[in-house]
């Protein structure tokens, strides 16, 4: 089964088991990792706001333009940020690294 890396907002690195399908919001909820995703996936807030590792975000599908419109509202906001909701864990992101960001704002959520 992949697995991923969390960067906790302590910097502290959590290994988790992300099965295949799931998104990086639900791997996160499955595990305890404090990521809030207040509209559950639906691409209608930016809680689920990670930092994705520079050597992972070109190895990701670009944001699409409603993922962007969100990523505009969210705090902290780095070049490799993306909704958690929005990456579906795959055999080819086994490994992947996410950091949380040190807060989040629930803008319309």
């Amino acid at each position: 089964m992949p697995k991923m890396v969390f960067i906790e907002r302590s910097g502290a690195p959590r290994e988790v088991e992300a099965p295949v399908g799931l998104s990086v919001l639900e791997v996160a909820h499955k595990h305890g990792v404090d990521i809030e995703g207040a509209c559950e996936g639906s691409l209608a807030c930016s809680t689920c706001h990670v930092i994705v590792d520079p050597d992972w975000a070109g190895r990701l599908a670009k944001p699409t333009e409603d993922e962007e419109d969100m990523l505009d509202l969210a705090f902290g906001l780095e070049k490799t940020s993306r909704l958690g909701c929005q990456i579906v864990m795959s055999e080819a992101l086994d490994g992947l690294v996410v950091r949380l960001p040190a807060s989040t704002r629930n803008a319309g959520g």
